[in-house]
């Protein structure tokens, strides 16, 4: 795990999760010789650091590759249940989560935890960068989606 360490904003979320900022080219094919099974970008194509042929990268290293564009001003509520949907789907295999800084999917990684797997906040909590404080905008995106 020492050579993913080097990815932006790396955090292991869990036994089979990990989430980070975007990873380059060299470190997809770290993550894919760790032994994970799938990648998630949560990332705008144009987003720092985002490259063009990202899915085939990842898919020619024999990983699945999945991309939910999320713009980092208008998070909405059918990208969180494409992102609820993807995570289901891959339910028990290890997965990769990236947006450009994790923050993006700091906010989706806690809400899954919160609405799909019922834990609590506290908990939930560790899903998140430590350093990202949300703006505004996703913290009224998470206040709108966290279970009553």
């Amino acid at each position: 795990m020492e050579r993913l360490d080097a990815i932006r904003n790396m955090l292991r979320v869990s036994e089979r999760i990990v989430s980070s900022g975007q990873p380059t080219a060299t470190q997809l094919a770290d993550i894919a010789a760790a032994g994970f099974d799938a990648v998630i970008n949560l990332a705008m194509p144009d987003s720092d650091g985002a490259f063009a042929d990202e899915a085939a990268r990842v898919e020619a290293l024999g990983l699945r590759y999945v991309s939910i564009p999320v713009p980092y001003d208008a998070p909405a509520r059918h990208h969180l249940e494409a992102f609820f949907a993807a995570m289901n789907a891959l339910a028990g295999r290890h997965v990769w989560v990236h947006c450009a800084l994790n923050w993006r999917v700091s906010a989706f990684l806690y809400l899954y935890h919160r609405r799909v797997l019922g834990v609590p906040p506290g908990a939930a909590r560790r899903a998140m960068w430590p350093d990202w404080i949300p703006d505004a905008t996703w913290q009224d995106f998470l206040d709108r989606h966290e279970p009553r």
